[in-house]
């Protein structure tokens, strides 16, 4: 006799009937789902007779779909009607130049209109791997910045922009010619590495990818410091990481913008990583005092209740209205002017195989022999963080 004072061929059979429990509320909540998806004319009196007495269960499953219709609901992306549109931005317009201290929030969306995917839109990243689909990537050399991304530049030259906060890692609001002082780029910056043994610590700014060989707490890029020879290391936060850095997150900076912010700006983010940041929305204000937030974006952001403005339409789309608004000339990007190549750091004798991914050139002319392909490729990236990032979801097939 066991300790529980069952026997062993009691325990057995106590087992076979929870199983067998189990197995008939499954049966019955499968037949109860079927009647459900039936209109109620076409139900039988005895469908009827089982609904009746299954209330817990109906109200459970109805329940499960309104949760359903909500969560798709969310994805779907809206867009305002353009006269609608073209309102809700001189509303904008009036905001920013009201604005006593006006900070941006950017993320993935402002940088599609680069050929860059974004994470949660219907062709972003994690949708398609939630739908298990393949996930290919553009090759982020020949991303340039955007209009949006020029926007913003003008806007910080025209002192109506103060900071800018962004998620992202693709260095766009770097080579816009928006200064470092006014970024604060959360998640790292592609084109940076650094050496965390020199203090402070020495940034080595490239004109390449260098997370080529980076991943989730491997952050050793293959190169070494030209003052102390430690390896240096990436700049990227990856999901489960805290960032620790000093640059390029400037989250000294980020923190000071948004308690002395009277607005935000949030362009093409969906905030569900944002709004776990405390620091960014002054929580610790009363609602009375905390920024007036204005949000653009697609699709359902779990701010958007704070907001004092939603706009349903394209980051580009509604900037370039945006400036018209406001009088201001959205800069023409050049290459030939493109901060990046003024900051970078060329590679000593010796490192020039310590990647293989394409370097920019101011010009095709510039380019190497081989390296001067037009459109955007579409070929799988496997490694970095965009590649990392899109194997992040992806699960593996059991062995059987």
């Amino acid at each position: 006799m066991a300790a529980g004072g069952l026997s062993r061929s009691e325990r057995k059979a106590a087992e076979r009937v929870r199983r067998l429990r189990e197995e008939q509320q499954r049966e019955r909540l499968r037949q109860v789902s079927r009647i459900l998806r039936k209109a109620a004319a076409e139900r039988s009196a005895e469908e009827g007779r089982l609904l009746a007495e299954s209330a817990d269960l109906v109200t459970e499953l109805q329940g499960r779909s309104r949760r359903r219709e909500g969560l798709k609901r969310r994805q779907e992306e809206v867009c305002d009607d353009p006269e609608e549109l073209r309102g809700k931005v001189r509303e904008l317009a009036s905001a920013v130049r009201n604005a006593k201290y006006l900070v941006v929030y950017t993320g993935a969306g402002i940088s599609t209109a680069a050929s860059i995917p974004d994470y949660r839109g219907p062709n972003g990243v994690w949708t398609l791997l939630q739908k298990g689909r393949s996930v290919s990537a553009a090759d982020l050399s020949e991303a340039e910045p955007t209009l949006t991304h020029m926007s913003i530049t003008r806007l910080h030259e025209q002192k109506l922009v103060r900071h800018v906060v962004s998620q992202n890692c693709d260095g766009l609001h770097l080579r816009s010619g928006l200064p470092r002082t006014a970024i604060s780029e959360l998640h790292g910056n592609m084109y940076i590495e650094v050496c965390t043994s020199c203090v402070p610590n020495r940034e080595y700014v490239r004109v390449f990818d260098v997370t080529e060989r980076t991943a989730l707490h491997r952050h050793q890029t293959g190169r070494t410091c030209h003052k102390c020879g430690t390896q240096l290391r990436d700049t990227i936060v990856h999901f489960g990481e805290r960032g620790t850095l000093g640059q390029p997150l400037n989250w000294e900076a980020a923190t000071e913008a948004a308690s002395r912010a009277d607005t935000i700006l949030c362009l093409g983010s969906s905030l569900k990583v944002l709004k776990k940041y405390p620091r960014l929305w002054c929580m610790t204000k009363p609602p009375s005092r905390r920024p007036k937030l204005y949000i653009v974006n697609l699709q359902w952001t779990p701010k958007d209740d704070w907001a004092a403005l939603k706009l349903h339409g394209k980051c580009d789309d509604v900037m370039r209205l945006l400036m018209a608004e406001l009088g201001l000339e959205i800069p023409a990007y050049s290459r030939w002017q493109d901060p990046i190549f003024s900051l970078a750091t060329p590679l000593r004798a010796g490192e020039e195989g310590s990647h293989s991914r394409k370097s920019l050139c101011r010009s095709r002319e510039e380019a190497p022999p081989g390296d001067r392909g037009g459109p955007l490729s579409s070929a799988p990236i496997l490694g970095g963080w965009f590649g990392r990032g899109c194997t992040k979801r992806t699960k593996r097939k059991k062995v059987t």
